[in-house]
């Protein structure tokens, strides 16, 4: 295809034109400031006829070929806008350039990636459930499960153990430190989580095969945790154990970080590692974190890397409802479990309005789409690219990017009744009735703003039923008035956690264009052909990332798991988890290039 050339639409037809009879030259426009004599009609429109047959015959035999035309209302596909969603070139290494290129060759060999699926597999087999509301370490048996664990680690890995120093938090927290040989140097901070969601004991008959058999089947290895984490944490060790065993030295210092119960919320885990970390190593010591998230898949006719730049909020709003008990055959006109009933209607009924912002991370996601994804719908696009400016276009955007739920719970702030209990006997009065209602805070919104909205909400029906209202620990009504019975919300689990600070990405945010640049290379080096393009985004749940704001502004949450034309969230939580064996070797390489890569870099 020829270069675009792009031109005003008015340039092309210009209303009148002026000839000079003396020189035979054409002025655009109705007037020219010196005076000049005009053609007639008749034979300005011959000299312009056999002007442009002579023009065709000449590029006719020289088979030249017109440039293409591209218009600002018609935003084509990698042309025009890319400053909107900016691409930088792939970085490979260059000092460690023989190493990599001799570790490339060896991830390909049917030896090397036999070696890779035992070493996952093996991990796999080893059940280590995380569960809500566990009890300490050393209290709660179910801890134990991660002993086993870390005996197979310590056999797996036998140069890691070797090689780095390694610390256990809480007993079973990881952290394993390379030193490397310049001090000075930030280091360069790894994590991910040993633990698994539990497996419903109902649904293990609907498993291909069962979930911790680690079975490989010469393509897919099946089982908990393949996908969420044990493949970053095994990915990350596999590629440390692989550096040593061929000689690197580190320059920049590694740190491994390693959670238990990163599924259960990381309050035994990561939030004492982070503890740990600062106490050790300070406030943003690290030059960048890279954890497990964000998707790389197909998109609309093209691949897309998507690092989490950012995590949504999270709030649990306990609303419990209490009144007086008594006998059921003499009833209220409404208990507190009919009442509650209203309040969760009245929730259901008012949803969060999303809006997509400028500058928001799934803002710059749909501009990233609308600037590389050939087969993005045209009105989209072209209401992405006039949205940089336009308001108008901005909410026609919006309108059809929420046409996607995911996209649209991406983006604004939601909330999902999850939890619900109240009576006790059928005969009984309920004196009290509670649910929870689940919010993921937008990365533009705040926890002030959520209580704010919800205690709000329900003012009308609290006064309507007489009811005393307590929100957040504040007297939304007179605690002194008459009521019928008490409405409280509250954070249930005390647990409530702000949006993520947004981590830069522009053209001087050094960590992202390396981890950019890392993709692209990966990605060429795996899969070859055309590039792939790296877009910010989000995480639509929580990281252990939520405990490491300290460590560094610099935080990706991403692990170069390639899943296709279906998103990585698709097939973890749930029966038949699973990992294709390429995607995995991809992995390692990913991890790889990023170290080397990092190793090297003056302006990290």
């Amino acid at each position: 295809m020829a270069p675009t050339i792009v031109v005003e639409k008015d340039g092309l037809l210009p209303s009148t034109i002026v000839y000079d009879s003396e020189y035979q030259h054409v002025y655009e426009g109705s007037s020219n400031s010196k005076k000049s004599k005009s053609f007639s009609p008749l034979r300005a429109t011959v000299y312009l006829a056999l002007s442009l047959l002579a023009t065709c015959i000449a590029l006719s035999f020289f088979e030249f070929k017109l440039p293409e035309l591209a218009f600002p209302g018609d935003l084509e596909v990698g042309t025009g806008s890319a400053d909107l969603c900016p691409q930088p070139p792939a970085l490979e290494p260059s000092k460690h350039a023989e190493l990599w290129s001799s570790l490339n060759e060896t991830y390909g060999t049917e030896e090397y990636v036999k070696r890779a699926v035992d070493w996952l597999a093996g991990a796999i087999r080893i059940p280590t459930e995380s569960y809500d509301k566990m009890g300490p370490v050393g209290e709660d048996p179910r801890w134990e499960a991660f002993g086993p664990f870390h005996d197979y680690l310590l056999s797996a890995f036998p140069n890691v153990h070797a090689t780095l120093a390694q610390t256990k938090v809480n007993t079973y927290g990881l952290v394993y430190e390379w030193k490397g040989s310049d001090a000075s140097l930030k280091p360069l901070l790894l994590t991910a989580h040993q633990d698994v969601v539990p497996v419903n004991p109902d649904t293990v008959d609907e498993w291909t095969h069962p979930p911790y058999s680690g079975h490989y089947d010469g393509k897919l290895l099946w089982g908990r945790g393949t996908s969420d984490d044990k493949n970053g944490l095994i990915g990350v060790l596999s590629t440390v154990e692989t550096l040593i065993e061929n000689g690197f030295k580190p320059t920049r210092s590694i740190v491994l970080a390693f959670g238990f119960d990163e599924e259960a919320s990381g309050l035994h885990g990561a939030s004492t590692l982070a503890t740990h970390l600062l106490k050790t190593y300070g406030e943003n010591a690290f030059a960048f974190l890279v954890d497990e998230g964000g998707d790389y898949m197909n998109e609309f006719g093209k691949t897309y890397a998507t690092p989490g730049i950012a995590e949504k909020g999270y709030l649990d709003v306990r609303v419990e409802v209490e009144s007086p008990g008594g006998h059921s055959s003499v009833p209220p006109s409404h208990t507190t479990i009919g009442i509650l009933s209203a309040l969760l209607v009245k929730y259901e009924e008012n949803p969060y309005t999303p809006r997509i912002g400028r500058g928001t991370p799934m803002y710059i996601k749909a501009q990233c789409l609308a600037v590389h994804a050939p087969e993005l719908p045209s009105d989209l696009r072209k209401a992405l690219k006039n949205s940089v400016k336009s308001d108008k276009a901005l909410r026609k955007a919006e309108e059809i990017l929420f046409e996607d739920r995911m996209f649209k719970a991406l983006v604004g702030t939601t909330q999902a009744i999850d939890l619900i209990s109240g009576g006790v006997k059928t005969n009984a009065l309920p004196e009290s009735a509670w649910a929870v209602v689940n919010h993921r805070i937008a990365t533009d919104s705040s926890l002030d703003e959520v209580q704010e909205h919800d205690t709000n909400l329900l003012k009308d029906i609290a006064a309507e039923f007489n009811l005393s209202y307590t929100a957040f620990g504040k007297d939304i009504t007179d605690e002194d008035a008459p009521s019928y019975g008490k409405l409280t919300l509250s954070d249930a689990w005390g647990a409530g956690l702000a949006p993520a600070p947004i981590t830069p990405t522009g053209k001087d945010a050094a960590p992202f264009q390396l981890l950019a640049g890392t993709i692209k290379a990966t990605y060429n080096a795996h899969r070859g052909g055309k590039d792939v393009i790296v877009s910010p985004g989000i995480m639509s749940g929580n990281t252990d990332t939520r405990y490491y704001w300290k460590l560094t502004p610099h935080i990706f949450r991403y692990n170069h798991h390639y899943t296709g034309d279906t998103s990585l969230f698709k097939d973890i939580h749930t029966v038949n988890e699973f990992i294709e064996v390429d995607a995995y070797i991809e992995m390692i390489k990913f991890f790889t290039i990023l170290i080397l890569n990092a190793d090297e870099s003056t302006s990290l």
